[in-house]
C-alpha cells in the first residue's frame, strides 16, 4: 500500500502550496494570473535537478501526444478555476471539486481501462460525499445549494467543468508516466505548464509578470511544494489506479 502513503505526501504538499498561496495573496499585491504561474515557474527547476540524478528514462511512443494533450486541457482547467473564484462565492464553488474522483471512474476507464471494485465505488462514493459536504461554508441554504446553484451561477459552472477537465488531466498524466518515468513526466509537464502560463500572463498581466522576481521568497514555497505534489502524484499513480489515488 505503498501508494496510499505517496498520495498522502501528494494531498499534504498541495495543501502546503495552497497554504503558501493564500499567504502570499493576503499579503502582497499579487495578480492572480501570477500566483498560479509560480507554481510552475518555481516548481519545475525544482523537479528538473530532482531528475537529473536519475538515469534518463526511455522515452516511448505516445508521451508527446499525451503531453500535447494535457497541457490545453490544463491551462483551460486553472483559467476557469480563477473565473470560478472571481465570479462566485468560494464556499459556492469549491464543493464542486469534489466531483472530480466521480467523473475519473468514467475518464479513468475510458482512457486507460482502469475500473474500481465493488468495494472501490463504495469508497470513492464516500470520499466524494464527505469532501463535498465538509466543503459547504456558510451556506445558508441546502447541502444541494452548490449543485443547485450550476443552473444559476456561471462561477459554480466554470467549477464543475474544473472537475471535469481535471479528471481527463489525470488520467493523461499517468500515459505521461507509463510512457516515461514519474520524475521525467513531471518535470516536463511542469515546464510545459510554465512556458504556457508565462506566455498567457505576458498577454493578460503585461508588466505584472516582474512580479515573480519581485517576490521570489513568497513565491518559492509555492512553487517547490507544488512541485513535491506533482512527483508524488506521479509516483502513486504508477502503483494504483487514477481514481483511487484521486480521492486521497
Amino acid at each position: 500500500m505503498l501508494w496510499v502513503l505517496y498520495a498522502l505526501f501528494s494531498a499534504f504538499s498541495f495543501a502546503t502550496a495552497d497554504a503558501f498561496t493564500k499567504k502570499a495573496s493576503s499579503s502582497l499585491d499579487l495578480d492572480n494570473y501570477i500566483l498560479i504561474l509560480s507554481r510552475f515557474f518555481y516548481g519545475a527547476p525544482l523537479v528538473l535537478l530532482i531528475s537529473l540524478f536519475m538515469p534518463m528514462p526511455n522515452i516511448e511512443s505516445g508521451f508527446w501526444l499525451a503531453l500535447a494533450a494535457i497541457i490545453p486541457f490544463e491551462v483551460l482547467a486553472w483559467i476557469l478555476y480563477i473565473k470560478a473564484i472571481r465570479t462566485s462565492q468560494i464556499s459556492l464553488v469549491v464543493p464542486l471539486l469534489s466531483f472530480t474522483p466521480a467523473f475519473l471512474v468514467a475518464i479513468s476507464f475510458l482512457i486507460l481501462g482502469e475500473l474500481p471494485s465493488l468495494m472501490g465505488f463504495f469508497g470513492i462514493f464516500l470520499v466524494v460525499a464527505g469532501a463535498y459536504v465538509l466543503n459547504l461554508k456558510n451556506l445558508n441554504g441546502s447541502i444541494l445549494e452548490p449543485v443547485k446553484s450550476i443552473l444559476r451561477e456561471k462561477g459554480a459552472l466554470y467549477m464543475l467543468i474544473v472537475a471535469f477537465l481535471f479528471s481527463i488531466t489525470s488520467s493523461l498524466s499517468k500515459i505521461m508516466v507509463q510512457k516515461s518515468s514519474a520524475l521525467f513526466s513531471g518535470a516536463i509537464y511542469l515546464i510545459a505548464m510554465a512556458l504556457s502560463f508565462f506566455a498567457i500572463s505576458l498577454f493578460t498581466s503585461g508588466k505584472n509578470v516582474l512580479q515573480l522576481k519581485n517576490n521570489f521568497k513568497g513565491l518559492l514555497p509555492v512553487g517547490a511544494f507544488y512541485g513535491l505534489m506533482v512527483v508524488f502524484h506521479n509516483l502513486a499513480i504508477t502503483l494504483t489506479i487514477v481514481p483511487y489515488m484521486m480521492s486521497i
